[in-house]
């Protein structure tokens, strides 16, 4: 039963996992290699004619438009939600960075343990191909040992897709709420991703603010794929920040450049002088280091390969707790055809999941009712940024689990 509320117009929560509980039992999963630095989906994704495709598709597309809803066709997409990508950035990794963070002696080590972390969430993406926008209410819920993560779309237009992650020591806590704008500028497209990630150590009380690069997609003169921009990582308790810079490839006709760059530095901004601590400098798919500005020492901040190298495809652990709104059960139908490469059924599984969603939005509006989301609350202030906050305290074991190598 949906809870409602008399307030004018009701309040209806999550309607894409109210399905029976026979459904959910009886729903199946289709899970796929995440996007790691070797082998996995880039091996398998490499169609005839990518670029002319890819052209084709923008034909009739002004420079300067929001393609946050762009209907993208099957053959573009990657066998997987965007919810998926986001999990697989917490919940696949080779190395755990993460666990990393709160092991720190000092707010200095921790906070760059926060650094590493984030650059092992950048992933390497796949020109020519997109994950689905995840649909209204859809869930993915994923366990990699102790740590628990759970994900849901909060709002559809514009796409807002919100995660909560806690481990069972109680360390460690994240709160996401990410909004993506994709643009289209003529011979390119860039995506840049809105909203907060917060990284919580919860033994220091201190809380990581951290932005997330740009994605930015050439199509001439050469095509490519690479994130860019300038990422910020403050703790507002012990008045360290850092800030990195990813770099866009200057490469012409797609030769040359220094591709995958990053570099930045660790400050304290509390003390106005904004005086560094720490330089950063290296490339975010193979190894970037950390020196010590006082004492010169270098070290290995980070290392991709350990990070992201053979990272292992999550599976089902327990079928029957597969929620009817958990991502790899909604497209499952259509990432079975596009691994298939059966074209036409992939085309018209996705025309029914997308079907499903807006005749549930339609007859939401008929009856009067605002849609809620099951595992998060949800607002927006006055200059459009969302902010996103866990119903429950923590996260708990999930029936999808990453296996230990």
């Amino acid at each position: 039963m949906r809870r409602r509320r008399a307030i004018g117009r009701s309040l209806v929560e999550s309607e894409v996992d109210t399905s029976s509980t026979a459904a959910a039992t009886t729903a199946t999963a289709v899970l796929t290699a995440p996007l790691s630095l070797e082998g996995g989906l880039a091996a398998e994704l490499k169609p005839a004619n990518l670029v002319q495709r890819v052209l084709s598709l923008f034909r009739n597309v002004r420079p300067g438009a929001d393609l946050s809803h762009f209907q993208l066709p099957a053959t573009f997409n990657l066998p997987k939600s965007q919810l998926q990508l986001y999990g697989e950035g917490v919940y696949c990794a080779g190395e755990d960075y993460l666990s990393r963070c709160a092991r720190g002696k000092d707010s200095l080590e921790r906070l760059t343990g926060v650094v590493a972390w984030s650059i092992s969430t950048t992933r390497p993406p796949i020109f020519g191909f997109a994950p689905y926008n995840p649909v209204l209410g859809e869930t993915h819920h994923v366990s990699s040992g102790s740590i628990h993560v759970l994900l849901e779309q909060v709002s559809h237009r514009p796409p807002v897709s919100a995660l909560h992650a806690t481990d069972d020591g109680g360390n460690i806590e994240l709160v996401w709420c990410q909004n993506p704008v994709p643009k289209f500028h003529g011979t390119s497209i860039e995506a840049t991703v809105n909203g907060k990630r917060q990284v919580k150590l919860l033994k220091f009380n201190e809380t990581y603010e951290v932005d997330c690069p740009n994605l930015l997609i050439r199509l001439l003169p050469a095509p490519s794929v690479e994130w860019s921009g300038t990422v910020r990582i403050t703790c507002k308790e012990s008045g360290l920040e850092a800030e990195l810079s990813y770099h866009r490839s200057r490469s012409f006709l797609g030769i040359g450049g220094d591709a995958r760059c990053v570099n930045g530095k660790v400050f304290r901004s509390s003390s106005g002088s904004q005086e560094t601590a720490c330089e950063i400098d290296g490339h975010w798919d193979r190894t970037v280091s950390l020196k010590d500005v006082r004492s010169g020492e270098v070290s290995v901040l980070y290392d991709a390969k350990r990070a992201i190298g053979n990272l292992i495809t999550p599976e089902v652990k327990d079928q029957e707790d597969l929620s009817s709104s958990e991502s790899a059960v909604v497209w499952s139908e259509v990432s079975e055809a596009i691994l298939a490469k059966d074209w036409e059924k992939a085309s018209e599984a996705k025309r029914q999941v997308e079907g499903r969603a807006r005749k549930l939005d339609k007859e939401r509006n008929e009856r009067g009712e605002v849609w809620m989301p099951k595992h998060f609350s949800l607002s927006q202030d006055k200059n459009g940024k969302w902010e996103c906050w866990p119903l429950e305290k923590s996260v708990r074991p999930a029936p999808i689990i990453v296996p230990s190598s």
